[in-house]
């Protein structure tokens, strides 16, 4: 089985797993007691900290342990925001944000706050001078993640930074996605992380705060780390994720290099091995193993399924795999194609016949599912009158009212319209991404009956 899914979860690195195991023997104790295991705990969980300290290139005295790398980020931002409370309640994101800092983003805006969201380019990317205009007298903090965990997009942080900092707000960075690749640059004032993204055990996070930001922990505080994160420490897992990270760390750069070479081999290869795909992400700053592309005419869960069966491991933001039916935040901030959505994220080590065996499985897998569900062949579509040009997919789920208007775009005149019918809130990014790859005209959203109605101008 090849598992490509390691921007969710990397696998245990060896060095980790060792770590683990050795430090469920010495750490066990309470390393706030004097006596003899006690110090002995607290040695390895200073240990691990000086490691991981000096990895994201911060003081140890800076940097706290957490239950998870989502816990982190609900501590940081609130804490960031209580200290800052007599500057104002306004706080900034980016749309592309993983879910736990849009969660707190919700949050604070339940209790009274004010947010700002700032739009991505379609390639995810966020502008530092949009973030300039964001900025208000009452913005107590700003946030933004150092690369994006459905895209690989790479975020400029530092030019962020450098605007927050001149403005006088803090920055807190989530750099889950790559901080096992680099330290993260720029004057950014907070930073989590979580260390099953990069080979370290699950339920361990990290959150820097550093010094000079006002900072006020919520909620019950006890005299563990700082007061910033309650409860007993897990000192084995602590002390793995810190070795893991160390370990990445010295593999990096090489390793790096080569899972590059891999992935820009599937975005190259994958639009020529299978019509109608569109590969999204900024094609040069991204994130070493990750690549992420759409395919139009599929059903996003039966893609997946059926690449599982052939042996691979793969993600998806396609609304079709989703319970609620709509399209991924990240994919639909940057306006690219939900339906047949696929992020593959390569964990250090994978091979290369690995990738050679996706590549040669896709093109197959993907006409499969594009038969069972009808792709378009060259023929209008029973129960569509040409001289009406409406097409009705109300009632039916991603990619199906895609599928439809393919059928039937083919008997429109140069100049015709198109008016697709849908209740289906994948249809309202997957319609206008289908016209810019076909270089159709998208001409907007009218209201219907029922749902919406989507029109589309044939040009060409």
């Amino acid at each position: 089985m090849a598992y490509f899914d390691a921007a969710s979860s990397a696998p245990l690195h060896p060095v980790a797993r060792q770590a683990l195991l050795a430090a469920l023997d010495e750490g066990w104790a309470d390393p706030a007691r004097l006596y003899r295991e006690g110090r002995r705990a607290r040695l390895l969980l200073d240990a691990a900290r000086e490691a991981a300290a000096e990895a994201v290139g911060c003081r140890a005295d800076e940097l706290t342990f957490t239950s998870s790398g989502t816990r982190a980020v609900h501590s940081g931002i609130a804490g960031a925001l209580a200290g800052r409370r007599r500057v104002g309640r306004h706080l900034i994101v980016s749309e592309v944000e993983h879910s736990s800092v849009l969660h707190s983003a919700e949050a604070h805006e339940a209790d009274g706050g004010s947010v700002t969201r700032v739009p991505v380019d379609r390639q995810g990317t966020v502008a530092a001078d949009s973030y300039e205009a964001a900025l208000r007298e009452d913005t107590a903090l700003a946030c933004l993640q150092s690369a994006n965990h459905e895209v690989g997009t790479e975020q400029p942080v530092a030019e962020v930074a450098a605007v927050c900092r001149a403005a006088g707000v803090p920055l807190l960075v989530d750099a889950a996605q790559s901080l096992g690749w680099g330290p993260v640059g720029g004057d950014w004032s907070l930073l989590t992380a979580s260390a099953h993204k990069w080979g370290g055990p699950s339920g361990t996070g990290l959150l820097v705060v550093r010094k000079g930001v006002r900072f006020a922990p919520r909620g019950p505080v006890d005299e563990r780390e700082s007061g910033r994160a309650a409860g007993f420490e897990n000192i084995p897992a602590i002390v793995a994720a810190a070795a893991a990270l160390r370990a990445v760390r010295a593999e990096a750069a090489e390793e790096a290099v080569r899972l590059r070479e891999l992935t820009e081999r599937i975005r190259a290869r994958v639009p020529r091995l299978v019509p109608d795909v569109e590969v999204v992400g900024d094609p040069d700053r991204r994130l070493p193993g990750v690549v992420t592309f759409s395919c139009l005419y599929v059903d996003g869960e039966t893609l997946l399924h059926e690449l599982d069966r052939e042996g691979f491991s793969v993600s998806s933001g396609s609304s079709c795999t989703s319970s609620t039916l709509t399209p991924s935040h990240v994919l639909r901030a940057m306006g690219v194609l939900s339906e047949g959505n696929v992020r593959v994220s390569l964990p250090a080590g994978t091979p290369e016949e690995e990738v050679e065996r996706f590549l040669a499985v896709l093109p197959d897998v993907v006409a499969g599912v594009r038969e069972k569900l009808g792709a378009p062949a060259g023929a209008a579509p029973a129960g569509v009158r040409e001289d009406a040009l409406v097409v009705d997919a109300l009632g039916r789920r991603c990619p199906i009212p895609v599928i439809e208007l393919a059928k039937v775009f083919e008997n429109v005149p140069v100049g015709g319209t198109v008016r697709v019918l849908s209740d289906d809130e994948a249809a309202r990014l997957d319609i206008p991404a289908w016209c810019e790859m076909r270089g159709q005209e998208y001409v907007g959203e009218e209201p219907a009956d029922e749902g919406s109605a989507y029109v589309v101008r044939r040009v060409s």
